[in-house]
């Protein structure tokens, strides 16, 4: 491996362990506060943009292994792709058109994306058996680990943790405007 595959392996694995910190505390801030508060206020206000940048890192992250790297994506990795790469336009167009509604589309988009990132995921580590996922054609066997770091670090976790990410942001950004509807509502 190749001493920048080797870094850019390190850089998006601590990204991936900082994700899901990240999504641990937008859990608990949903569960404890339920919407309000100073967090969900910063989400509200920036959301799409975090999600954005989620999103772009991942899609590059993608295209790095893929096209320097060389490892060939296999048929759940490009299902994954499927549900990402979509997402860097439409967020980054929500974003800058300062359009709140498209979450709803980022939300569904990336909870099937994660749906597949876990089978992805849990067939890499051998927790479930291989439906429809050996080498077809040209395809790599999606089972194929081309990277491990910290003891569970694979590139279908980086994209669980991506879509997760995205998922959070905007299910924290979309109670937290209700919320503040709610608020202003109440005001008058």
């Amino acid at each position: 491996m190749s001493p920048l595959v080797s870094n850019v392996n390190q850089i998006l694995s601590i990204a991936t362990i900082i994700g899901q910190g990240i999504i641990v505390v937008l859990i608990l801030n949903l569960i404890i506060y339920k919407g309000s508060g100073m967090l969900s206020e910063i989400i509200s206000a920036y959301g799409l943009l975090f999600a954005f940048v989620v999103v772009a890192t991942a899609t590059l992250g993608s295209l790095f292994y893929s096209e320097i790297a060389g490892f060939e994506p296999c048929k759940l990795c490009w299902f994954q792709r499927i549900f990402m790469y979509p997402q860097l336009i439409l967020l980054g167009m929500a974003f800058w058109k300062k359009d709140k509604n498209i979450g709803n589309y980022g939300i569904v988009l990336s909870g099937l994306g994660a749906i597949i990132a876990v089978y992805h995921y849990l067939l890499q580590i051998g927790l479930v058996p291989s439906i429809a996922c050996s080498a077809i054609g040209y395809s790599v066997s999606c089972s194929q680990r081309f990277i491990m770091n910290f003891g569970y670090i694979t590139i279908p976790m980086m994209s669980l943790t991506a879509f997760l990410m995205i998922f959070f942001f905007l299910i924290t950004q979309k109670i937290g405007d209700k919320s503040e509807k709610r608020d202003l509502s109440t005001m008058r």
